[in-house]
């Protein structure tokens, strides 16, 4: 297969890859085994390579063949527009030969004055200083070096990418926070792509190799998404309200108050910690579950984390339909709080939170006992998710967020009763 039509297999492989379909599936669409799709998930480290835009071909590296022929016009004083018209090659690739790979920085202007007047002992030296062999090999050790990306040939901003990498802030907000961090100082930014490459891409030796497991997936390759599965159906009870009747405010996130709700679960689906999500800022709570998941019991965690907020924090709750919410009525009463249920097999219903349980897999891996954990730790977590800078707020944190509408008085959170 030619170096072309294999760019263009490979294109569509990685297309349908990033539109969700397995690799296996990917491969078998493209006419590619499953082991050959594996091998280019792995030689790209997951990421997807780019590809150029089609266009006119480059013309190869110069051959021994021709660097003897430029050698051979640099020793009768050849002009180099002549040396190119010969060998077919453009004179701007002449001249950078003879300079990169020749006397060094300065040769062609110095070529070019000797053969004003004329060849002769100065075309000895010249050709002294360019040789089709030593061309050849420079050529091929240029060829062969390593190219460090930006974080590499710059310490300063690999030690603040690595800092916040320690800190399970993920490549996106690294990248946005430096925007914002460093706005009149473009050296001090790195797109996330290259924060990724140089974590995942093997011998690039830009940024340590372990602070892979701080991102959110821990794994040094990325997976792709997986499609939908089959979930178990909920259990109903009576009085549940439904999300089509949940106000347009908690829709559209306009105004603070409105929270989604969920349970990760632990090892042997005999542990659990309850999570809290308000929608407009992202603000993060957990609820300390170490026995069960009862309905009394959430009911009682829930009741005594919702009421350490201000009575204008308390707006709404959405939840899915799960028997641990059999108990919403006592919740809504105490707290003051509508709650609503999302409808069967809709995750999306709660985006936010769904995207708080991704991130919170970082500290409590799937498959680990989650009753080891105290209230504390729990606490300790979701003050480092508060204080993460998200996108979605110009890479603000949630706990800034919270804290601006809270203290403007104009805001309809900070002026509610």
């Amino acid at each position: 297969m030619s170096h072309l039509p294999l760019r263009s297999v490979m294109r569509r492989f990685w297309d349908l890859v990033g539109g969700g379909v397995s690799v296996a599936e990917a491969g078998a669409v493209c006419g590619v085994s499953a082991v050959q799709a594996g091998r280019w998930v792995a030689a790209s480290g997951g990421l997807r390579p780019e590809f150029p835009v089609p266009g006119p071909r480059r013309r190869p590296r110069l051959s021994v063949v021709e660097r003897e022929e430029i050698a051979a016009g640099v020793v009768v004083g050849e002009s180099i527009n002549s040396m190119a018209r010969r060998l077919g090659r453009s004179p701007s690739t002449v001249m950078r030969e003879i300079a990169n790979n020749g006397g060094g920085k300065g040769s062609v202007g110095r070529y070019r004055r000797r053969y004003r007047i004329g060849a002769g002992q100065r075309g000895n030296e010249a050709v002294m200083r360019y040789r089709a062999s030593l061309a050849q090999q420079r050529s091929e050790q240029r060829a062969r070096r390593a190219r460090g990306g930006k974080l590499a040939g710059d310490p300063v901003l690999r030690e603040l990418v690595q800092q916040r990498l320690s800190l399970r802030h993920s490549p996106e907000q690294i990248a946005g926070w430096l925007r914002a961090e460093f706005p009149d100082r473009p050296e001090m930014r790195v797109s996330h792509e290259t924060i990724y490459k140089a974590l995942y891409v093997q011998g690039r030796g830009e940024l340590r190799r372990e602070l892979a497991t701080a991102l959110r997936t821990g794994r040094a390759v990325r997976k792709p998404r997986r499609s939908g599965e089959s979930r178990s159906s909920r259990a109903k009870f009576a009085g549940m309200v439904p999300i089509s009747d949940r106000p347009a405010e908690a829709e559209d996130r306009a105004v603070a108050g409105h929270w989604e709700g969920d349970l990760i679960i632990g090892k042997d689906q005999a542990s659990q910690i309850g999570t809290l999500v308000e929608r407009s800022t992202g603000f993060v709570m957990l609820l300390h579950l170490p026995h069960d998941r009862t309905a009394a019991t959430v009911a009682e965690a829930m009741i005594a984390k919702m009421s350490q907020l201000p009575a204008q924090l308390r707006r709404s709750l959405t939840w899915d339909q799960g028997s641990e919410m059999a108990h919403h009525a006592r919740i809504s009463m105490a707290t003051d709080l509508e709650i609503y249920f999302c409808d069967p097999h809709s995750p999306w219903q709660r985006g936010s939170n769904e995207n708080i349980n991704g991130l919170l897999r970082q500290y409590f891996p799937k498959g680990q006992d989650l009753s080891i954990f105290p209230a504390d730790y729990l606490d300790w977590v979701a003050n480092q998710l508060n204080t993460r800078p998200r996108k979605r707020y110009n890479y603000r944190t949630p706990a800034q967020v919270l804290d601006q509408l809270l203290s403007n008085p104009d805001n309809p959170v900070a002026s509610t009763p």
